[in-house]
């Protein structure tokens, strides 16, 4: 059913987040979901390098303005009003919001930093320092996401984490992420009747992604094979490969393209993850996206993404993961695991998200036209 936009607006998009080299989680939603709303209504998207352009619509309309790592930030909202949008969507939630005169949603993915207060390695220490500061206290994320009209995320546990904190008094939405739509996850015709023999991780290598456990868990899993995917610096290989049980196989990829990515998936594989906390767990939906089978640490989020399409461990049990991984040996296990997933999964895509989006953004402008119109009646 095709979606009724019901006013006129500009919108912008923050697509400055989108990496050229190569897509992580922040990236991929930036284009994804700027994509998909695209599709409904004309938008224009920000971005601070030519290069983005390539990961946006053919022939987007394009602003050029400051990376979001500028000392201009704090200022952005001023930049932005010349260009006179009615409503701006930031994938995330440190645009500078003094002295707009525009709707504005800021973007929180999730609270993973409050508890492991670790920046991402590859920002300038200055940038590491502010960010270690800013999550020492709510204080400053409340005055942040309090300065825009409405707080986005992506899923319903990080919702109910914003809430038991009171991290915002706006109203939050959820915008939830989705796997890829292309051809390259394209799932299964039927569920394979070989049992796996390998297991797939995507993700980081930070201490809370507990990686330990899935490579110690390797020493009851001596017919199966470890791959790890991502990059890694060599001092954390280095770490982690000293803690390789004897005899068990583990091959560390170095990165890998979304085709090999999803090559390796539908090569005779289980997704696994012992992380300790995530925001959304996109490796684990691209998985049951594909029709494979996953055996994850029990979190509340990766049972809202997965449901019944996974089986959980106790994180700190590296006997319990490779339990979970003998129970898929197992056909009819397998199946019923792979079709739930399959069945739950299909109820995240992008255009669903865009739709979600696009209902906020009018929300949005409705509610400042009418409290426009409403001062103009008073004065």
């Amino acid at each position: 059913m095709p979606l009724v936009v019901s006013i006129t607006m500009k919108v912008l998009f923050d697509a400055r987040y989108i990496r050229t080299d190569f897509h992580d989680g922040i990236s991929r939603y930036s284009a994804e979901l700027g994509a998909a709303l695209a599709e409904f209504i004309p938008v224009t998207f920000l971005i601070h390098d030519d290069a983005q352009r390539a990961s946006l619509p053919a022939g987007a309309d394009c602003v050029l303005i400051h990376p979001p790592t500028s000392a201009k930030e704090p200022w952005t909202a001023r930049i932005l009003n010349k260009h006179r949008p009615d409503v701006v969507f930031s994938p995330m939630q440190t645009m500078g919001t003094a002295g707009r005169r525009f709707g504005l949603i800021l973007t929180l993915h999730d609270m993973i930093y409050y508890r492991h207060r670790t920046p991402p390695r590859d920002l300038a220490w200055p940038i590491r320092l502010g960010w270690r500061m800013f999550h020492l206290s709510y204080l400053p994320q409340r005055a942040t996401l309090n300065a825009a009209d409405m707080v986005a995320t992506v899923s319903e546990t990080s919702k109910r984490d914003f809430e038991r904190v009171r991290l915002t008094k706006r109203p939050i939405v959820v915008i939830p992420n989705a796997p890829r739509p292309d051809d390259a996850l394209s799932p299964y015709r039927e569920v394979p009747r070989e049992a796996p023999t390998n297991l797939i991780y995507m993700g980081s290598f930070m201490p809370y992604k507990n990686v330990e456990t899935l490579i110690r868990g390797m020493a009851g899993l001596p017919q199966h094979t470890l791959h790890l995917l991502s990059r890694i610096s060599p001092q954390r290989r280095a770490e982690l490969a000293a803690i390789i049980p004897s005899g068990s196989r583990v091959v560390f990829h170095g990165g890998v393209t979304d085709e090999e990515y999803a090559r390796l998936l539908r090569d005779n594989a289980i997704l696994v993850s012992g992380s300790k906390d995530e925001g959304y767990g996109l490796p684990l939906a691209e998985a049951l996206a594909l029709g494979v089978s996953a055996v994850v640490s029990d979190l509340p989020i990766f049972r809202e993404v997965a449901a019944g399409g996974a089986l959980y461990f106790a994180p700190d049990s590296p006997e319990d993961f490779a339990e979970k991984v003998r129970k898929l040996n197992d056909f009819e296990v397998r199946e019923a695991v792979i079709e739930s997933g399959s069945a739950h999964i299909r109820t995240f895509s992008w255009t669903r998200s865009a739709q979600i989006l696009l209902t906020t953004l009018q929300s949005v402008t409705e509610k400042r036209q009418l409290a426009r119109k409403t001062r103009h009646a008073a004065s």
